[in-house]
Parts: C-alpha cells; structure tokens; sequence
C-alpha cells in the first residue's frame, strides 16, 4: 500500500510540474501575494475531484459522449487564447513592477473564476487527472492508495508554488521581470491553445 502511495505521488507530481496554464496563474499570484490560499486550494480540490474520478472509472464518460471531448477542446483553446492576448497586451503595455502600487488588485472572485476556467477548461487537466492516472491506478493492488499518493503531490505543488513563489518577489520587484513573466504567460498560453486545435 505504501509502494502505491508512493508511485502516486511520484507520477501525479511530474504531470504537474509540466508548464500550464494553470500553473503560470498560481505563480503570478503567489508573486503578487493574492488570493493565494483560496487559488491554491481550487486547484489542489479541483485535482482532488479528477483524480478521484479518474480511479473510480469515470474515463468511460467520454466513450458514452464523444462530442464532450470536441467541445472541451474548442472551449479551452478559446479561453486560452483571449488568456494568452491579455498576458501578451499586458507584457508590452505595463510598466509598473509588481510593488508598484498603481497595478490594480485583482478580487478575490476574479482570481477564484479564473483559476477555476483555467482547471475546468482544460482537456488537458482531463487527460493528465482523469484518463491518465485513472488508468494506471488500476495497474496496483490497490487503486485508491495510488489516488491518495497523486491527490496528496497535487496539494504538496501547488500550496508549494503559490507560497513559495515570494522568494522570487525581489527579482520582480524591477518592471523587466514583470513584463518577461507575461510574455512568457501569453506564450504558453497560445502555444497550449494551437495545441488542443493542432
């Protein structure tokens, strides 16, 4: 049961640290120093929700309905898309650096729905939770350990990147940072975007 828990955690957690869309939102707020424990743990229940799906077989949904898939990817791409041009608008129009008090706060609502579209709207939060690790739980003895070990990295990474992420608050304390950040927001976002209509 250990060994289960243990290779749970381990896979769950290498899904993860790939760079998303999701990820990059947790980081910008963790430097911001907003909202950080309620984005932290949308992400991590929203995880908590999929995995549990994923090792209870709730993959045969999409083989019941194939058009939810199509309709997933579409929507995603979309909010991607529109995510991704804001961060790029943002990279070359702001000026402040993130002390800066001129630089709006973002609401604890706004911050909770976006991190929210950009769990729910992601197939591939989808593939990484549900299909993935709801497949290869069914590889151990017991499934259920190996869900608790993914569930428990994705609370470990994600409380570890919001919070965390103050070290990192006096290199974006100058404007350049900043605005490298949101480049390299806008890029991901884009390139995740072209992906899912690729």
């Amino acid at each position: 049961m250990t060994a289960s828990i243990l290779q749970g955690f381990i896979l769950s957690f290498s899904l993860i640290l790939a760079i998303g869309a999701q990820n990059a939102f947790v980081l910008r707020q963790g430097l911001r120093g907003e909202h950080i424990l309620p984005v932290v743990l949308v992400c991590a229940i929203s995880d908590a929700i999929l995995i549990s799906a994923g090792v209870a077989g709730f993959g045969a949904l999409n083989d019941a309905y194939p058009w939810l898939e199509r309709a997933m990817r579409y929507g995603g791409a979309a909010f991607l898309t529109i995510y991704g041009l804001r961060s790029l608008w943002s990279a070359f129009t702001a000026t402040d650096a993130l002390n800066a008090a001129d630089r709006p706060p973002t609401s604890r609502r706004a911050a909770i729905l976006t991190c929210l579209a950009l769990t729910w709207l992601n197939p591939h939060v989808y593939l990484d939770t549900v299909a993935l690790l709801g497949a290869i739980s069914t590889q151990y003895p017991s499934p259920w350990a190996f869900g608790i070990g993914a569930v428990s990295a994705s609370f470990v990474y994600f409380f570890s990147l919001g919070f965390g992420a103050a070290l990192l608050r006096p290199l974006f304390a100058k404007p350049r940072a900043w605005r490298i950040l949101d480049a390299l927001i806008g890029l991901v976002m884009l390139a995740l975007a072209a992906k899912l209509l690729g």
